[in-house]
């Protein structure tokens, strides 16, 4: 079926001098994956007819025996590619069965949609607003290794306090930031103000509103741009845009940029802040006269992500360096507890702003590593199962964490403390994400299976540096 979208797709195309369309997806782990036609071959019966792909080649899809699949185009998500050297169109496409023509159940983006259909489908919301801060480091130098008899990763950025005694040709001026001092100094400590700008444009140019551009805390070119939020689909794609955009402008500038969410030992790392919040009929369901001005279904929301916050781990911090970050006794969110103010609550209420509109929740423990169509429905299944189970968070963590005494510690709870332990609390905690088919018990169990095998044995199995530097004599 012809629509005015497949239309106005072809016609940004042909206006835009395309000569290849690439259509891009997204893995199960996601990282995004594509395939070019050229553009002629996008008329409006290949929005219904697709193109052709192996399968079986992405990670965690189908078996050999099964591989034929198809791409359908997105036409709402046609933009220009910023990056080609040609004119290139770009579109997100969905997965489907070539036989059946049905979803395929292993593609993130359908889960997705799916999670959009539940809350629509229980009649308690009909939107959901989904608003990630994603932060990220930008280095000058990045060279990493690992062999039986070797492994190492150094890392560089001229901003780097560590640099403040080096040796350069014409001289070191001095102008580093000082460790954990990187919010918010201004140049010609911050150098990487024009390259965020860079950042911020080619976004806009691709459909992605900004709200605001800054340095992060860590002293080694760690930054942050935020995205206003947008529905939960639409939000997960500007987010796969948003990190396409990031690593190829810092590649065009002779820079590498990283979602890794601790690259390097004594300062902060990265996390993905999510900001969420349910509405219907364009009215805002988490405004109320409660605790911060939050409803009582904004609770129960809070309620069902601390409750299975350790099985969500798994999927919003999926990696073994997500662990390096949450870590307690520092600045990071690990305290399964919510606050108005307190930023080591894993939850917080923003008060920025009086306004219904504004009332939201913002979970805190997420990294810029997940894979967004997962991790953003991944925590809403756990808030609709707070709200139709009605299971209270408690009392608000509203004390500074750091003065609280080792007995009053030892009642807050903590997220997950690795991967191994996130994933078994997945595998134990589930039931909450299979409501409405969202997730299916195969796609849990290939994520756990994958993840023991590609992520937590490989890093369990190897010896890293420090144990040199600790044992070697022993």
């Amino acid at each position: 079926m012809t629509t005015k979208k497949h239309k106005e797709a072809i016609a940004l195309g042909k206006d835009g001098g395309a000569v290849m369309v690439d259509l891009k997806f997204c893995d199960l782990f996601g990282q995004w994956q594509h395939t070019s036609v050229p553009m002629h071959r996008i008329t409006e019966e290949a929005f219904e007819d697709g193109f052709g792909f192996d399968g079986s080649s992405i990670r965690g899809w189908r078996a050999i025996n099964e591989s034929d699949m198809l791409l359908l185009p997105d036409a709402s998500t046609a933009v220009m590619d910023p990056f080609m050297a040609r004119p290139t169109m770009s579109m997100i496409a969905n997965v489907v069965d070539p036989i059946t023509r049905e979803s395929y159940d292993r593609d993130p983006r359908f889960i997705a949609r799916k999670v959009e259909q539940y809350v629509r489908s229980t009649g308690l919301a009909d939107t959901i607003y989904v608003g990630p801060e994603a932060e990220f480091f930008v280095f000058d130098d990045v060279r990493y290794s690992t062999s039986p008899h070797h492994n190492f990763f150094q890392i560089d950025s001229k901003e780097a306090h560590w640099n403040s005694g080096k040796e350069i040709p014409g001289g070191n001026l001095g102008y580093t930031v000082r460790s954990k001092e990187g919010y918010f100094p201004v140049a010609p400590h911050d150098t990487l103000m024009d390259l965020r700008t860079e950042m911020v444009e080619a976004m806009e140019a691709a459909g992605i509103e900004i709200e605001t551009s800054h340095h992060e805390v860590a002293s080694a070119g760690q930054c942050e741009i935020d995205m206003k939020y947008d529905s939960l689909l639409r939000m997960a794609d500007k987010t796969m845009w948003f990190k396409y955009i990031v690593k190829n402008v810092a590649k065009r500038n002779g820079k590498s940029a990283t979602f890794m969410p601790k690259p390097f030992f004594g300062d902060n790392g990265s996390g993905m802040h999510c900001h969420q919040s349910l509405w219907k009929d364009g009215k805002p369901l988490f405004a109320g006269n409660g605790y911060a001005g939050m409803s009582e279904m904004a609770m129960f929301y809070i309620g069902g992500i601390l409750k299975h916050a350790k099985a969500i781990n798994a999927i919003t911090n999926p990696t073994t360096n997500s662990y390096r970050r949450l870590v307690p006794g520092y600045e990071a969110p690990v305290n399964l507890a919510y606050s108005s103010r307190n930023r080591s609550a894993s939850i917080r209420i923003p008060m920025f702003s009086p306004s219904p509109k504004a009332k939201r929740v913002e979970v805190r423990f997420p990294d810029p590593s997940c894979n967004p169509y997962l991790a953003f429905a991944a925590l809403v299944m756990a808030g609709m199962d707070g709200i139709e189970k009605k299971i209270h968070p408690g009392d608000a963590l509203d004390k500074d964490i750091y003065s609280l005494s080792p007995e009053e510690l030892q009642n807050v709870p903590h997220v997950a403390g690795s991967l191994s332990e996130a994933l078994d609390s997945l595998e134990a905690d589930h039931e909450f994400l299979l409501k409405g088919d969202v997730f299916s018990k195969e796609i849990i169990e290939t994520w756990i299976s994958s993840k023991r095998e590609k992520d937590v044995d490989p890093v369990r199995l190897r010896p890293v540096p420090y144990e040199y530097h600790l044992y070697y004599d022993v």
